[in-house]
């Protein structure tokens, strides 16, 4: 069987990711060269630049691949529950968690912020997991079971905390000490029943 152009271009671009990730997790940004990632998978370095114009470019892309990941990981835990608050508590604990994973915490936690700037990290985050919550809190609002209100400063305010909070844990706080005080939090945007 053979393999055509555009399964190998795919293919080359998929190891390229996976390393780059690898690496990226392991090392951090300043301290990865693409011409080491492209050699330590078997291909030029012409090859990455053709995939990703700079390191940069890599970057970028693994910053949205670990990105959709914990969006989905939000997702996941959230639909393990019917009731919208559990969806909440669930995606909200599942966000947290993800800052005992090496590759969030250097990737997106630590480096994206500095390395891609504010806004395009913001972006990104908006496409991934910031998405779920907000569409969470309107769901819940619309339910009656937070009070009505904007849901946009209310979304950013509580991700501003779950984004520091996962940053606490990654760098050495305790998961559950961070849950305790999410349920906490959580409690106070709740119409009391």
């Amino acid at each position: 069987m053979t393999v055509s152009r555009a399964e190998q271009r795919a293919a080359t671009r998929r190891v390229l990711l996976a390393e780059g990730r690898r690496r990226f997790a392991a090392d951090g940004y300043h301290h990865v060269v693409l011409a080491e990632v492209a050699r330590a998978v078997g291909v030029t370095k012409g090859a990455a630049y053709h995939h990703f114009d700079s390191k940069a470019g890599l970057f970028r892309a693994v910053v949205r691949e670990v990105q959709q990941e914990l969006g989905e990981r939000v997702a996941t835990a959230a639909e393990q529950h019917e009731d919208l608050w559990e969806q909440l508590r669930a995606g909200c604990r599942a966000f947290l968690a993800a800052g005992t994973d090496p590759a969030v915490r250097q990737i997106l936690l630590v480096d994206a912020p500095t390395v891609l700037g504010w806004d395009e990290w913001r972006a990104t985050d908006e496409e991934s997991s910031a998405r779920h919550l907000a569409e969470a809190l309107t769901a819940l609002v619309a339910a009656g079971v937070v009070p009505d209100q904007p849901v946009e400063p209310l979304s950013r305010l509580l991700s501003g905390a779950m984004n520091e909070a996962a940053l606490w844990i990654a760098r050495g706080g305790t998961p559950q000490a961070a849950e305790q005080a999410l349920d906490r939090l959580l409690e106070g945007l709740r119409i009391p029943t």
